[in-house]
């Protein structure tokens, strides 16, 4: 039995603390490093504003944002709904393709947090995936729900951050 045939379960990375995003790279970064082959959707993130985009391309993942170039505060404007629609119909082909070793779906959570997705048609993605592809989905605000579906969940819990120190985020660490 080869290594790709041991692959096809479900991670959860979810919670208010940070790292939820740099979980998934550093797994995707691992799975590039035996061979594998990774795809990072990212919801609710506009393209090659983040230095783990631009790097992560550069190391063979295929990377695609589907989000405007500013935060979603509050009630998502028809653009912001309408982009992670987008996401999750490119996510779907993905996840079911079997091409994929590796396929991240991050800030997913949040997007479904902003009611601008439904859960049960990530339900059905999850149960869809082909049977090999590993899949993680990440963001705050993840339905408990989908717990039941994947193998790993990990909660990230803020305890002490330095924005409640007023200072704002920082090149190469937050983004």
């Amino acid at each position: 039995m080869s290594w790709r045939e041991k692959l096809g379960l479900v991670h959860i990375y979810t919670g208010n603390g940070k790292g939820k995003t740099t979980a998934a790279f550093g797994l995707a970064v691992r799975m590039l490093g035996r061979g594998g082959r990774v795809a990072i959707l990212q919801f609710m993130k506009a393209p090659k504003a983040y230095g783990e985009q631009v790097k992560i391309a550069e190391c063979g993942a295929l990377i695609e944002s589907f989000g405007l170039p500013r935060f979603v505060h509050g009630k998502p404007s028809e653009e912001d709904i309408e982009a992670a629609k987008k996401a999750l119909e490119r996510a779907k082909e993905l996840v079911s393709s079997g091409e994929w070793d590796l396929v991240i779906l991050d800030e997913i959570c949040v997007a479904l947090g902003f009611n601008m997705l439904d859960v049960e048609d990530v339900k059905e993605l999850i149960r869809n995936k082909a049977p090999h592809t590993e899949l993680v989905l990440t963001g705050r605000y993840c339905p408990e729900e989908l717990f039941e579906l994947a193998d790993y969940v990990t909660e990230m819990r803020e305890v002490k951050h330095p924005y409640q120190r007023g200072i704002i985020a920082r090149k190469g660490v937050e983004y």
